[in-house]
């Protein structure tokens, strides 16, 4: 087994703790702005400017931070039905909603400013799937988002008492699943997918759309490794969720290449 002993409080004063999850999660959110600005050039990325993303990373973080709270709480309605005081201000995140509720937010101002809404969208994936690797660290440090028990010789135990998995491994002498890491690992799969098509798909938003897509397909997979309450047809949430925005994206894709793409509108290089 693989022992995780990091305490997940990497700072303490008093009664105030500064948990390593939320230096990574900050982290996390640095990256996804930091990339694309660092992608486009200073001239501008075909219409897209330096300005423009930051401008747009303002509300695309305040709506990943709603939605990712958002579907945690739905995910875990059974407790928050019963501590509504802690909906506000608890602690907990879900990525899905984070991805979701950014994106969106994101898309609905870059509408309403006129930017072009499909290449802002395919620059910001190469800064949203890395931020979701720094995500994963965090989980590891914290001891949560773990898999099932197993048996396999890199199951993960946590040893910190303060660890959210301590209890349901080392205390329960069992190890489990570092989902975590599967997905941690897929997330670099897919970053180097879309990297790799950077500079061979021309069409606006469909760079986004693969990453989506090639993501869904990998939560889909390794949730049925993971701890989680099972919902419709034995399906997990996420796979649900999986499922619906892997449908949603493909259709997009499948409408946008039926479109005859405007010569003004081609996505340029990265």
């Amino acid at each position: 087994m693989i022992e995780i002993g990091i305490d997940p409080v990497a700072v303490s004063i008093g009664s105030i703790e500064l948990r390593w999850y939320g230096i990574m999660v900050s982290l996390a959110i640095f990256t996804g702005v930091v990339v694309p600005v660092m992608l486009a050039k200073r001239d501008g990325l075909g219409g897209v400017t330096r300005d423009q993303i930051l401008s747009i990373a303002i509300w695309g973080v305040i709506g990943g931070l709603i939605g990712a709270r958002l579907i945690h709480v739905f995910d875990e309605w059974d407790y928050f039905a019963d501590h509504p005081g802690e909906i506000i201000g608890g602690a907990g995140l879900g990525i899905y909603g984070g991805i979701l509720g950014g994106t969106l937010a994101g898309a609905i101002y870059a509408r309403i400013k006129g930017f072009p809404v499909g290449k802002l969208c395919d620059i910001s994936a190469f800064g949203m799937i890395l931020a979701q690797v720094v995500g994963r660290i965090g989980c590891v440090l914290n001891g949560c988002c773990y898999g099932t028990p197993t048996g396999l010789p890199w199951g993960f135990v946590w040893t910190n008492p303060d660890s959210d998995g301590y209890a349901d491994t080392y205390r329960a002498g069992v190890k489990v699943h570092p989902t975590q890491i599967y997905e941690l690992l897929w997330d670099l799969v897919v970053f180097a997918l879309i990297w790799s098509l950077r500079n061979r798909i021309k069409r606006p938003g469909v760079i986004y759309l693969i990453y989506i897509s090639a993501y869904s397909i990998g939560r889909f997979t390794i949730s049925f490794w993971r701890e989680n309450h099972q919902g419709f047809l034995g399906l997990q949430q996420a796979q649900i969720v999986s499922l619906a925005v892997l449908a949603v994206a493909l259709g997009l894709m499948v409408y946008i290449y039926r479109k005859p793409p405007p010569e003004t509108d081609q996505a340029p290089d990265l």
